[in-house]
């Protein structure tokens, strides 16, 4: 009796093994056609299977998610660390700079009372947002929100911050053109803060503008700050524009300390100078045209 279950047994697994795939083919098909026939059956079927394993999902993901935490919780205590160190050496150093700025502060302050220094007029200003980026290939400038009603002339500087960044090249009565640094037809009269060397600043489509017109004895090394200088009349002396980023085959390039990608809000600031771009002042204006009346 024995022998015989056993041999039966054998061709039962024989069977189920030879065929196996077939019978998984058939059960497919027939799942298929079900699902043709009764889509809602499927549908019901499909989510009582998935609340069925849910619970269960969810209990084995516990754990994975737990060890991924406790591994992010690691690399972020690493980062912060890392970061503490940056950060207590940087204002270690900014510490040392505050204590040169308030000593040099107050030699400036001494030395304009002994020499009696008159204070340059403080220059009014508007602050304009940016609501269009017109560059291109041929050209690197920008669209503002406010124009000639607001006070805003031709030629006038533009500032993000302190940092100089163009100039309003065109005006209508409510916006205004930005001429960046970068574009093409940019030309800024500038001095090599440690040199003291005069350059004329070129955009050439770029985000580096070049120097051009450099003494032939004119210093100029990597990392020196480029600023205005009063040659023209264009700006005021000593508003930052950038540093220098590379010397080399003729040619010295600055790196702008604010990039295009950066403005959302800038200064457009009345300096009270005509300079090589001159701008009619809204007195001028007036007169004209009150002279045009008579």
């Amino acid at each position: 009796m024995k022998q015989g279950a056993v041999g039966r047994l054998a061709v039962f697994r024989l069977l189920a093994q030879r065929f196996a795939f077939l019978s998984l083919v058939m059960a497919a098909v027939g799942l298929m056609l079900l699902g043709k026939a009764d889509i809602m059956l499927i549908e019901r079927t499909r989510g009582i299977i998935a609340d069925a394993l849910t619970p269960i999902l969810d209990v084995a993901a516990r754990p994975a998610a737990a060890i991924a935490d406790v591994v992010e919780n690691v690399r972020e205590l690493a980062n912060l660390r890392a970061e503490n160190a940056r950060l207590k050496a940087e204002v270690h150093g900014l510490r040392h700079w505050e204590t040169v700025a308030g000593r040099l502060e107050t030699e400036n302050t001494f030395l304009h009372q002994q020499l009696n220094v008159v204070p340059d007029p403080d220059p009014a200003f508007i602050t304009a947002r940016v609501i269009g980026d017109m560059g291109s290939a041929f050209g690197h400038s920008m669209l503002l929100n406010a124009g000639s009603v607001h006070g805003v002339r031709k030629g006038q500087a533009v500032l993000a911050g302190e940092t100089l960044v163009g100039t309003i090249a065109d005006v209508g009565e409510r916006s205004s053109r930005l001429l960046l640094l970068t574009d093409i037809n940019a030309r800024v009269p500038v001095m090599v803060e440690a040199s003291r060397s005069r350059a004329i600043l070129a955009g050439d489509n770029r985000d580096r503008p070049k120097l051009n017109y450099l003494g032939s004895n004119a210093t100029v090394l990597v990392g020196d700050r480029v600023v205005t200088s009063s040659s023209g009349a264009a700006f005021p002396p000593g508003i930052p524009v950038g540093i220098v980023s590379a010397v080399g085959d003729g040619m010295v390039r600055v790196e702008p300390f604010v990039h295009r990608h950066e403005l959302e809000y800038v200064a457009v600031v009345d300096y009270g100078l005509g300079g090589i771009q001159s701008f009619e002042k809204p007195v001028d204006r007036d007169r004209r045209r009150r002279g045009g009346e008579n």
